[in-house]
């Protein structure tokens, strides 16, 4: 039982820390951030409303594409003291684009404001290429 529970965990341990897949010359990559404090989480969802495998990242083909990404974050002060613990939030946002290149890098952000959540993606250069069209909360 004990080399059972060994083996185990060593095998959930490997499977987080593999590596992420050669990214692929004829999709656009996503990659995944939260730059604001109290970001805790941005994981990759659904891509075209079909689940994913690996929520590190999106990979897809040139075209539009409708992203569905999950974003816990932290709200702070949100007790009755000032030194209250914080709060959790779990919220889905989508984000709809039209122009995904070919071997294009594009970085998809979610970011928090209090009790608000928000997502932008950005190609390569850094400017704003969409934002969130939808934003569903767990209170």
């Amino acid at each position: 039982m004990r080399r059972f529970l060994l083996l185990l965990v060593a095998g959930v341990l490997s499977g987080c820390a593999s590596p992420l897949p050669a990214v692929n010359p004829q999709m656009a990559w996503i990659d995944l951030a939260t730059p604001t404090p109290g970001g805790k989480l941005l994981m990759a969802e659904r891509l075209d409303k079909q689940r994913l495998a690996d929520g590190r990242y999106f990979q897809v083909t040139p075209g539009s594409h409708e992203l569905i990404v999950r974003f816990d974050f932290e709200i702070f002060g949100g007790g009755l003291g000032m030194f209250s613990d914080p709060q959790e939030r779990l919220c889905y946002m989508i984000v709809q684009y039209d122009h995904f290149e070919a071997g294009q890098r594009y970085r998809l952000e979610g970011r928090s404001l209090s009790f608000t959540p928000s997502a932008r993606l950005l190609d390569a250069k850094g400017e704003i290429v969409a934002e969130e069209r939808q934003i569903n909360c767990v209170p």
